[in-house]
C-alpha cells in the first residue's frame, strides 16, 4: 500500500502531519473552555473540542500511515500547501457545529474565513457567545498570519521537504530571508510576530480592555483578520462607555499597521536598520496610499456626508477605516456602507480590497509591490511606443532588475483576480438579486481581497445562497494562496 500512491504518498504524509498539529492546537481552546466553566461562564461542552482534536488527530495517523517516503517534489509542496488549507478547515470546523448548532456549511464557511484571516462572518449575538469558541475564531486567524505551513515548520520541521513546503506558502515575489538557514529564519519571523501580539495585548490591557478581549483583539489585530468578539467590532469599546475607547482604537491602528508591514522591513528596524522604513520602493508607495486614502475619505465625509461628525473624530475614523481596508483587517467603528462614508470613499475602499498590504505581510490582496511592478510594467509599455526599439524594457525595483517570469507572473496573477472578482460578482447577482451592483461585487471583493466587511450587512451573510457561499469560500482560499495554485487543482497535468 505504502507505494500505491505515487507522489501523493508524501502529500498524505505531510498532511497528516498537519492534521496532528492541527489535534494538539484544539487543546488550546479547550483549556479556554474548561477555565470558562470552572468560573460558572460558559456553557459548550468539552466534547466540542476533545472529539474534533481525537478525530483530526485519528486521521492524522491514518494519512502518514499511506505513505513512508517524505521526497516531496515542488508539484506536491504546491498540493500540501492548497489541501491543508481546504481540509484543515473540514476538521477545525466542527466545534462550531457541535457547541453552536449552525449547519455544517456556515460552520466551514467561518473556519475558511478564519483560516484565510477573510474575517466575514457567518455568526450573530458574538456578545453572548461563548468565550471558548470566540477563543477559537481568533486563534484561527492568528496561525494564519505567517501561515499554517510555517509554523508547522518551525515547530516539527519538515525534513528535506521544508524548503519546498516555505517556498509553496511563502508570497513568491521577491522572496528574502532574514537570514540563511531556513529554520532560523521561521524562529525570527515568528519570534517578531510574537513579539507584537504580546506588546498589542498589553497596551489594550493599559487601556482598560479586560484580559479576554486584550487576547481576541491582539491575536487578530497582528494577524490582520478582524474577528472580534462584538457585533459591533471595535466600535463596541466607543458604544460600552469604555473611558479610553479612542486611546484603544489608535492601538488598534497601530497593530493593523504592524501587520500590514514587510516583517522583513521589521526585522531591519528591530536590528537598527529604521531606514527600511521609506527606502525602498514598496514602503514609499504604502505610505503615499495609506497618507493619501485618509485624507481622501476625510475630506469627502466633510464635504458630502448627511451627518458630518466633528473634524477630529471624522479624521480618527478614516484613519481607522482605511487602515482597516488596506491591510484587509476588517475591523470597523463605523459601518462602510453608512452615510458616513459618501460613494468616493466606498469606492476607494473596493480599491484598497483589491491592493491589500505590503508583500510578505499577514494581508491579503495582490499587494503593494505588485502593484509597483504593473505601474513600471505599464510605464515600460508607454516607452516602448514612444521609443521603440531605443526603449529599453529592463524593469528595475530598489536597484535590482525582475525577471522577465516574475513580471509574467504578476500579470498572470492580475488577470486572475480580475476573473475571479466578475464570476464572483455575477454568481452574487444572479443568486442574491436582492443586492445591487455595489453590493454583489462587494461580497467577492471581500472575500478574494481576504478583507472581511463588504456592503452587504454581516447580520445578512447567513442568509445568502449556498452557491453564494461555496463562491466565496473559494474566493477566499483563492486569495489567500493567490490563485494559482488553487487553480492547479483544477489541470489534469497536476494529477499525473
Amino acid at each position: 500500500m505504502r507505494n500505491r500512491f505515487g507522489f501523493l504518498g508524501p502529500v498524505f504524509f505531510y498532511l497528516g502531519s498537519l492534521f496532528m498539529v492541527l489535534a494538539l492546537l484544539l487543546l488550546v481552546p479547550l483549556v479556554v473552555c474548561v477555565l470558562y466553566l470552572y468560573r460558572g461562564y460558559e456553557d459548550v461542552s468539552i466534547l466540542s473540542y476533545l472529539l474534533p482534536a481525537a478525530l483530526a488527530f485519528a486521521v492524522g495517523l491514518l494519512m502518514r500511515s499511506l505513505a513512508k517516503s517524505r521526497r516531496l517534489s515542488t508539484k506536491g509542496a504546491v498540493l500540501v500547501c492548497v489541501l491543508a488549507w481546504i481540509l484543515l478547515s473540514l476538521a477545525a470546523a466542527l466545534p462550531f457545529v457541535t457547541a453552536l448548532g449552525i449547519s455544517y456549511l456556515d460552520a466551514y464557511f467561518e473556519t475558511v474565513s478564519g483560516f484565510t484571516t477573510s474575517g466575514i462572518t457567518m455568526l450573530d449575538g458574538l456578545d453572548d457567545m461563548p468565550r471558548s469558541i470566540l477563543f477559537w475564531r481568533a486563534q484561527l486567524q492568528w496561525l494564519r498570519g505567517l501561515g499554517i505551513l510555517t509554523f508547522f515548520l518551525m515547530v516539527v520541521g519538515g525534513g528535506g521537504a521544508s524548503h519546498s513546503l516555505f517556498s509553496a506558502e511563502a508570497h513568491k515575489i521577491f522572496s528574502r530571508r532574514p537570514v540563511p538557514s531556513l529554520r532560523r529564519t521561521l524562529k525570527i519571523l515568528w519570534g517578531i510576530y510574537a513579539l507584537f501580539t504580546a506588546l498589542i495585548a498589553f497596551l489594550l490591557l493599559l487601556a482598560g480592555a479586560g484580559p479576554f478581549d486584550a487576547a481576541a483583539h491582539a491575536l487578530t489585530c497582528i494577524a490582520t483578520g478582524g474577528f472580534s468578539p462584538y457585533d459591533a467590532s471595535i466600535g463596541h469599546f466607543g458604544e460600552a462607555g469604555y473611558a479610553n475607547y479612542v486611546f484603544i482604537e489608535y492601538i488598534i491602528i497601530f497593530g493593523m499597521l504592524l501587520g500590514g508591514i514587510n516583517f522583513l522591513v521589521h526585522f531591519r528596524v528591530l536590528t537598527g536598520g529604521l531606514g527600511a522604513l521609506w527606502n525602498n520602493l514598496e514602503m514609499r508607495l504604502w505610505w503615499a496610499l495609506l497618507c493619501g486614502a485618509t485624507l481622501l475619505v476625510w475630506i469627502n465625509h466633510r464635504l458630502h456626508a448627511v451627518d458630518a461628525a466633528a473634524s477630529g473624530s471624522a479624521f480618527r475614523t478614516s484613519l481607522f477605516q482605511v487602515m482597516s481596508m488596506a491591510t484587509g483587517t476588517g475591523y470597523s467603528t463605523e459601518f462602510i456602507g453608512s452615510p458616513f462614508f459618501p460613494s468616493f470613499s466606498r469606492l476607494l475602499f473596493l480599491m484598497f480590497m483589491v491592493i491589500g498590504g505590503c508583500a510578505g505581510s499577514t494581508t491579503g490582496g495582490i499587494k503593494v509591490l505588485r502593484i509597483a511592478v504593473l505601474l513600471k510594467l505599464v510605464k515600460s509599455r508607454i516607452r516602448s511606443a514612444i521609443f521603440g526599439r531605443r526603449a529599453t524594457n529592463l524593469m528595475i525595483i530598489d536597484g535590482k532588475s525582475v525577471e522577465s517570469d516574475e513580471v509574467q507572473g504578476v500579470s498572470a496573477m492580475f488577470f486572475s483576480w480580475i476573473a475571479l472578482l466578475a464570476v464572483g460578482a455575477a454568481i452574487t447577482a444572479l443568486f442574491a438579486p436582492q443586492y445591487g451592483p455595489l453590493e454583489a461585487a462587494s461580497g467577492m471583493f471581500s472575500a478574494l481581497g481576504n478583507i472581511g466587511p463588504s456592503y452587504i450587512p454581516a447580520g445578512e451573510m447567513s442568509e445568502l445562497h449556498p452557491v453564494v457561499k461555496l463562491t466565496y469560500i473559494t474566493g477566499m482560499l483563492a486569495g489567500r494562496l493567490e490563485i494559482l495554485p488553487v487553480l492547479m487543482l483544477f489541470s489534469r497535468w497536476t494529477w499525473r
